[in-house]
């Protein structure tokens, strides 16, 4: 096992194993020393009932996994968020840039969509705060999205602007971590690794 990077964003699709990479990292983090602590910084929103319930499973599923993971919401302001939890002592997961970037481009709360898309360009701005953020901060950042640009490209303006976001989202990302894990099947690809 490669030690814990200063930075890392894992990649993948769903159910590859993302979120346990960063819960096992978690986990390692916090067996180095008493006095280190872990927090998840979740950006997902319970706007329906099957999200709801998806957000309790894991809520209780990473208590048992990773007990000493502390868990903060935050769906928008980030690079808040690491600026008001970071700490040398202290590893931050980011979980997940995909909600977050849903969170800017195709708010749940919207009754419509914006019909001049894209809806602002805050998102912009923000992400490059937040990524300022983490090569600033003073302990281990981990961030977790989904690489979605991998099938067939997607009926719809809107989601074809999401998937190209995301996409660069995800390039900016891996030029702020030092290291950048790909999950496949449970397994990591190390695409960039110091």
């Amino acid at each position: 096992m490669n030690a814990i990077a200063r930075s890392e964003l894992i990649l993948g699709g769903q159910k590859s194993g993302k979120s346990r990479r960063a819960e096992m990292l978690a986990r390692e983090w916090l067996a180095q020393s008493p006095a280190y602590r872990a927090l998840l910084i979740a950006t997902g929103q319970p706007w329906d009932d099957e999200m709801r319930a998806r957000i309790a499973r894991h809520r209780r599923e990473r208590a048992e996994r990773v007990p000493g993971l502390a868990t903060v919401e935050e769906p928008r302001d980030l690079a808040a968020a690491l600026a008001r939890h970071g700490a040398p002592d202290t590893l931050i997961v980011v979980d997940c840039l995909t909600l977050w970037l849903t969170n800017w481009l195709m708010p749940a709360s919207a009754p419509e969509y914006e019909p001049n898309w894209p809806p602002g360009q805050d998102w912009k701005a923000q992400a490059a705060l937040f990524l300022e953020a983490v090569r600033q901060a003073p302990g281990p950042v981990v961030l977790v999205g989904n690489e979605i640009g991998l099938g067939v490209i997607p009926l719809g303006r809107e989601v074809r602007a999401f998937v190209d976001a995301l996409g660069a989202l995800n390039q900016q990302a891996a030029q702020a971590c030092a290291r950048v894990t790909l999950m496949a099947a449970g397994l990591p690809l190390f695409l960039k690794n110091p």
